[in-house]
């Protein structure tokens, strides 16, 4: 067999392309291969933006001596985790069962019926850290293939049928205000106050969890969500792990502090801290929250935008094979661009010491402090930018996947209505328009395209959720009734493709390939888990429609979740978020009436509202598509807000200080 990659639509597939390894995709070609051959499956999976993969690359993949040791003794397949989140699933499953850890690169040996017997991540070139080399490994492996079959054919098959077990997460228990106070209480034990977050080095951006306690908060008013929030928040976008000239967001921070980021940069975070920083905004009026979050919708815009009107997935974390390379400085550096005063002033506001915060006497930037003089900084960032801009640049993963996409039009077109930026709107729009032609084909979804050609893998359930989400923010952003349908009718199916028989979701579809078990994992992972994802689609699409159905399957998924809220918040805060929005009903207001200034001032009170899953709708009365403004007329006023909950509503306000008023009351309003 030769490298069979040159023809993926994959970009990580394809930087093995050239590999002198006989890679080809996962398919039954490589189960039959494996069979004829009589030989183990090397199954490697990975991701573009990932460093240790391109490390493993680098050091083992392009060494011809290995791979002529790999194609000799295994049919070797690659996977891009990103393409295929089902096949990721299952086999991270083995290996942390099998190493109590799973990470990037994957490295599983399976048989040829896909029953896995030895799995691990990274492995040398040669043996370092207590770690066997990569050879060393392969050598075991054949040897066992060899002489110890039996035995082997038995382990694995031992593992296959625990694969197969029906996974379970606790009994289905409602999600009530006791628990998500609970929940909240749980979370305040384990944070760290001094550096924000909830745990150790490596620090993640613990964004669902942000989003619940701000949510939890405006219930509340509990000011240790709030602290929690803020803390986070102002310790991520001052340290390195915070892009300090361009905006966005890496990927993790390798210490506790936040300074040495693992220098990708995804969509998906991205997209979900611009929504953070922007409700934190909405929630305080800081200053800081709000220039993180315009920061971050354009580094969106500006680098992870395709010529398709779509988002890239990621930027990667190396630069020539070096990580950091695009992003560290010295101090001599900063001189020679900026000049002797302006360079030092500079190296002392971002934390530039001849010392190195990174590697090789680099350092990262941060900026612990707002600086003294702000149009100095103004001036001198756009400087570095552009000198930073003469370096290379990092590679940039620009398939389309249809999940993360949907949480940037979510984001952008939230950045929109609250901020009035017609660029995010028109980012968001344009996003749907991609996803609505390209990815949607006779109402079954894709889950990636890329250069504008559709790829042949189903939607997941986190790419019609996300999708979902994203749509329904379009449509609030823009008062237009298209997305509000295309959206049901994605929401419509999610039973009929994804339910697991008792009242939760499978995450990949009814019809979809069959592995060694249906993938289900309710927890969030770096994204909103798809059970989550979707119990949130369906709780705003029940609130927008006015249709009563999507919310009690919301309500009975939600309850699957039930037992990990309690018990391991930090793995649920997405599902927390949503119970919130169904314990404040939510929230729904329309402003209907002819445009202009008057129609603008109350839409913007609308918008402000903070309670937890609110929905607004802008438009004429009787909009086509659009139910919250169905018979929202008055003999009294042209122009008038209508404020419900749970279908319950208020007498029509035409006051924009009494809206402001009636949406702030916590208690549901009488009939009107």
């Amino acid at each position: 067999m030769a490298n069979a990659l040159a023809a993926s639509s994959s970009p990580y597939l394809l930087q093995h392309a050239d590999n002198p390894v006989a890679w080809v995709e996962w398919g039954e070609e490589a189960f039959g291969a494996a069979r004829e051959r009589d030989v183990p499956i090397l199954l490697s999976i990975g991701y573009a933006a990932c460093h240790w993969c391109h490390v493993m690359a680098h050091e083992s993949f392009e060494d011809p001596a290995t791979a002529e040791l790999m194609n000799s003794q295994f049919v070797c397949v690659k996977v891009d985790r990103e393409e295929r989140p089902d096949v990721d699933s299952v086999y991270m499953e083995a290996t942390q069962a099998m190493t109590g850890h799973g990470g990037w690169p994957m490295t599983v040996f399976m048989t040829p019926d896909a029953a896995p017997f030895y799995c691990g991540t990274y492995y040398p070139p040669q043996p370092a850290r207590g770690m066997p080399s990569f050879v060393q490994v392969m050598d075991a492996v054949t040897d066992a293939w060899t002489q110890r079959r039996e035995d082997l054919e038995e382990s694995s098959q031992r593992i296959a049928e625990h694969l197969r077990r029906p996974r379970s997460f606790g009994e289905p228990t409602p999600v009530d205000a006791g628990v998500l106070d609970s929940a909240a209480d749980m979370l305040w034990r384990s944070f760290d106050a001094e550096n924000g977050g909830f745990e150790q080095a490596p620090k993640f951006p613990p964004s669902m969890v942000l989003e619940f306690l701000l949510r939890q908060h405006a219930r509340t008013a509990d000011p240790r969500s709030l602290l929690m929030v803020e803390t986070t928040c102002e310790r991520m976008a001052r340290g390195g792990m915070y892009d300090q000239l361009a905006g966005g967001f890496a990927r993790y921070s390798v210490d506790a502090q936040w300074v040495v980021p693992h220098f990708e940069k995804m969509l998906y975070d991205n997209a979900l801290l611009l929504v953070v920083y922007l409700h934190l905004w909405r929630e305080t009026g800081s200053d800081f929250a709000r220039r993180v979050a315009d920061d971050t919708a354009a580094f969106l815009i500006r680098d992870l935008a395709t010529p398709e009107g779509g988002f890239a997935s990621a930027l990667d974390a190396d630069t020539d094979g070096v990580e950091g390379l695009t992003y560290a400085w010295t101090p001599a550096q900063l001189i020679e661009i900026l000049g002797e005063s302006d360079g030092q002033w500079a190296a002392t506001l971002l934390r530039v010491t001849s010392a190195g915060t990174f590697e090789h006497g680099m350092s990262v930037l941060q900026l612990l402090a707002e600086p003294d003089d702000p149009q100095r900084w103004a001036d001198l960032r756009t400087k570095l930018l552009a000198a930073r801009s003469a370096r290379p640049q990092p590679a940039r993963d620009d398939k389309v996947v249809t999940a993360w996409n949907g949480l940037a039009i979510a984001a952008l077109s939230q950045h929109a209505m609250l901020t009035g930026s017609a660029q995010s709107l028109t980012a968001a729009r344009g996003a749907a328009e991609l996803l609505t032609q390209l990815h949607l084909l006779d109402g079954n979804l894709r889950r990636v395209s890329r250069d504008g050609v559709a790829g042949r893998h189903a939607g997941m359930l986190e790419d019609y959720a996300e999708f979902a989400r994203g749509l329904l923010a379009l449509h609030q952003a823009t008062g237009e009734g298209r997305w509000l349908t295309t959206a049901g009718a994605l929401l419509d199916d999610l039973p009929r493709r994804f339910a697991d028989g008792a009242g939760g979701f499978f995450d990949t579809p009814e019809d979809g390939e069959r592995l060694l078990r249906r993938p289900k994992d309710p927890t969030d992972g770096p994204s909103p888990s798809g059970t989550a994802a979707a119990c949130d689609a369906l709780v705003s699409y029940a609130a927008l429609s006015g249709r009563t159905k999507p919310r009690r399957i919301a309500e009975r998924a939600l309850a699957t979740i039930g037992a990990i809220i309690a018990r391991a918040p930090r793995a649920a805060g997405s599902a927390a978020g949503t119970a919130e929005a169904m314990l404040a009903g939510p929230l729904e207001i329309a402003v209907a009436g002819p445009s202009g200034p008057a129609r603008d001032e109350l839409a913007a009170v609308a918008r402000a509202a903070t309670s937890p899953g609110a929905v607004s709708v802008v438009g004429e009365p009787d909009a086509a598509e659009v139910p919250l403004l169905e018979g929202r007329t008055t003999q009294t006023s042209p122009l008038a807000a209508f404020v419900c909950r749970g279908f319950v509503c208020q007498a029509p306000i035409s006051d924009p200080f009494a809206l402001s008023e009636a949406i702030r009351a916590r208690r549901p309003p009488a009939s009107g």
